[in-house]
């Protein structure tokens, strides 16, 4: 019942986006059953054996979603494992700030351009793959590595004087001491990492892609198809809300036990 309630404005807009939509009656903004009349068309309307996904969904979605995740692991495993580094480290931290702060300030579309004639030095048949992924890398790692350097900071003292009490070594405190107590703001870089992968994804694909749901909705709006341009969005919208709420459990389930501990301190 808390769900249906939450959700009690989305049917009112979209009757109201529907009929907002049929008055004005302009192909640029149409309504939502198009809309999802040109989804089904376009992505749902295959055979039960592949799942009812089309063509066009096979050779377009399937790879958006891979390259988003695959992006999105690569920044989280080199993220997390250079911010304990360095969360542990005052001094590394302190020499290599300069470094992330101009990363971090750079925007990672701008490098598109600068990463393909570096692909394009290298003669590789997979360039633009490896390009989209090391954009969406370069532009994701920042929450992940900040966040875990945090973590690791904000690390209790007395657990670390324990471990050592304990007579724990350096990979056991690693796996029982720091990287439990710093998951929190890990996974709260994590969460934030993966909206930006889908940004991301969507951006490599406008600008160098030659598939994906970027690239089709670059070609739907040069054919001025306006149903399509509007599938694509809904259908990235439905994307990120579906692996946001995806994230959200996994987070809660693995760390049940801190927020057990915040509520009983």
């Amino acid at each position: 019942m808390k769900a249906i309630t939450k959700l009690w404005l989305i049917p009112v807009v979209l009757v109201v986006w529907e009929f907002g939509a049929r008055a004005i009656g302009d192909g640029d903004f149409p309504p939502p059953t198009t809309i999802v009349a040109k989804m089904y068309e376009m992505w749902f309307s295959g055979p039960g054996s592949r799942a009812f996904l089309t063509d066009d969904a096979i050779d377009n979605i399937l790879p958006s979603l891979g390259r988003m995740f695959g992006g999105w692991i690569l920044a989280a495993a080199i993220g997390i494992v250079a911010g304990m580094l360095l969360g542990r480290s005052r001094t590394a931290t302190d020499f290599v700030d300069p470094l992330i702060e101009f990363g971090r300030a750079l925007p990672p579309p701008l490098l598109i351009p600068a990463f393909l004639v570096l692909q394009a030095g290298f003669q590789s048949p997979h360039g633009v793959l490896i390009t989209q992924l090391i954009t969406i890398v370069f532009g994701v790692i920042w929450p992940v590595l900040l966040n875990s350097i945090d973590g690791v900071r904000a690390i209790d003292k007395t657990y670390m004087e324990t471990a050592t009490v304990f007579n724990l070594t350096r990979m056991q405190r690693l796996r029982v001491v720091i990287l439990p107590a710093a998951s929190p703001k890990i996974f709260a870089g994590l969460r934030l990492s993966l909206s930006l992968a889908l940004i991301l994804m969507v951006i490599t694909e406008l600008i160098g892609g030659s598939d994906g749901i970027g690239y089709q909705l670059l070609q739907a709006q040069r054919s001025f198809d306006g149903a399509a341009v509007w599938a694509a969005i809904t259908l990235l919208g439905i994307l990120g809300y579906v692996v946001n709420s995806l994230f959200v459990l996994a987070e809660r389930r693995v760390l049940v036990w801190h927020r057990q501990a915040t509520r009983n301190p």
